[in-house]
């Protein structure tokens, strides 16, 4: 009876995956939010480094060539395993098949790390000498600072000021690399400033660190900004999970016939999802791809499909996503990467497809969907990746039912041993749920552009 199951550094995938290339229907473009015009790559060139913006208009190519540097660094963590969840399974009485890809062994405990080096890479090959972004939780935020220091860059984060009280030891991760971390919105940008002076105890967004961020590369020379998740360079670096995945489930003799992450913009879902997503498009397979995102943040299950800013001061392109409008104020809950007012582009066309569903969890479910996990697999999960334990839960508790033996694959994109205060929170019963109300949901999407009224056409650019 095989738990795990491992490739050798000689069977790693040597490309990534690019799903614009091969999606049914292109996603509409990125807009000027002056022109309402399609941006081509050379309009981001002043915030990104040149190659990850050809990487993110790039509709041709459904296979990109992983640098050999990024590939050795790669080899440091990777393959990661794919594991049976024996346990799980006895503890549910589910007959359902449960496997988990566990990107919780990475350097900096979490899937992020997996764009964080590239990212890096292309930014040091273009002779940048600093590099500026965003976190939540931080797990991308110590991602960065890691992969910035492998590459000889100065980086500086802008952290979710909630996340930063709640989880100092990602703060204490960044800054054992070198880099700055501030907690956003800070005093220390326009953006910020602006923010903190209409709302003085704003508790801060994705949003609003991408703001600060943005506005910082837009100001520092030689600084370029980088992202950790919803634009369509980062799923591709993701990819490598899926992959991978596709590779060890024939190891396992079985073929997944649901896949599940965790939703906040959409790198470990897309990074899981879309290598086997394509044999959907041909019609070879039917697998199910569920995201799962919290209920205080749906913007999947409850927001609309419209243009937005990916950021809560309006300095990034207009982007074609399912939102919860970008001043949305996602409520304090302690899955810190999951606190996005908007989901990728690539995800929202395919969920506009009808390519993949999204589940909404509370944040009381995910919680106690990761203490079973963590009492019977032995590893505590992030309270990101309890989202889609949950997911995971609730579809193998359909299979006692049905009696079917249906095969789940979940991506568990990070551990919790740095989340310990969220678990002590959940113990001790000060956790609790968060619903938005539909008129809370219209409210926050008065900003926002109806795609419609746009008229663009996505095959023209």
């Amino acid at each position: 009876m095989q738990k795990k199951y491992l490739l050798s550094e000689d069977e790693m995938p040597r490309q990534w995956y690019n799903i614009q290339a091969e999606m049914p229907t292109r996603p509409l473009p990125p807009l000027n939010p002056a022109t309402k015009e399609p941006l081509s790559a050379e309009d981001l060139y002043p915030v990104f480094a040149e190659e990850l913006c050809r990487q993110e208009l790039n509709y041709k190519d459904a296979w990109i060539d992983i640098p050999p540097k990024v590939l050795e660094l790669y080899k440091y963590y990777r393959c990661t395993p794919l594991v049976r969840a024996y346990a799980l399974e006895k503890a549910l009485g589910t007959p359902a098949h449960i496997y988990f890809k566990n990107e919780s062994v990475s350097p900096m405990g979490s899937h992020k790390l997996n764009s964080a080096i590239p990212q890096a890479y292309y930014c040091k090959e273009e002779g940048v000498t600093n590099v500026t972004t965003e976190t939540g939780a931080g797990q991308w935020g110590a991602s960065l600072s890691y992969a910035a220091r492998m590459f000889g860059l100065e980086a500086a984060v802008y952290q979710v000021k909630i996340s930063y009280e709640q989880k100092p030891y990602r703060k204490s991760i960044m800054q054992t690399f070198g880099a700055q971390v501030t907690p956003s919105p800070s005093m220390s940008t326009r953006a910020g400033k602006d923010i903190l002076t209409k709302i003085p105890n704003h508790q801060g967004s994705l949003g609003t660190a991408i703001s600060e961020a943005v506005e910082l590369a837009r100001t520092t020379p030689n600084c370029k900004y980088t992202l950790g998740s919803v634009l369509s360079h980062v799923t591709l670096h993701q990819t490598i999970i899926g992959l991978e995945a596709e590779k060890q489930m024939e190891l396992a003799g079985e073929y997944p016939d649901i896949v599940i992450a965790c939703f906040g913009g959409g790198s470990n879902f897309g990074g899981i999802s879309f290598p086997f997503m394509r044999h959907n498009f041909c019609g070879d397979k039917k697998t199910r791809f569920i995201a799962a995102e919290p209920s205080s943040c749906p913007k999947l299950t409850r927001g609309s499909f419209r243009y937005d800013f990916g950021d809560e001061a309006g300095y990034t392109p207009l982007l074609p996503m399912f939102t919860l409008g970008h001043k949305f104020r996602p409520a304090n809950i302690h899955a810190g990467g999951l606190r996005y007012h908007g989901a990728g582009v690539i995800v929202s066309q395919l969920l506009k497809d009808g390519f993949m569903e999204a589940v909404d969890i509370t944040q009381l479910e995910s919680f106690d969907a990761g203490i079973l996990f963590a009492q019977t697999e032995g590893i505590i999960p992030a309270p990101e990746s309890c989202h889609a334990i949950a997911a995971t839960i609730r579809e193998a508790k359909k299979c006692i039912e049905t009696g079917e033996e249906k095969v789940i694959l979940f991506n568990l994109s990070g551990h919790g041993l740095i989340d310990m205060g969220s678990y002590d929170k959940y113990f001790s019963g000060d956790l609790r749920n968060y619903e938005l109300s539909d008129d809370e949901i219209v409210e926050n999407l008065q900003d926002s552009i109806d795609v419609d009224s746009l008229h663009s056409d996505p095959q023209d650019c």
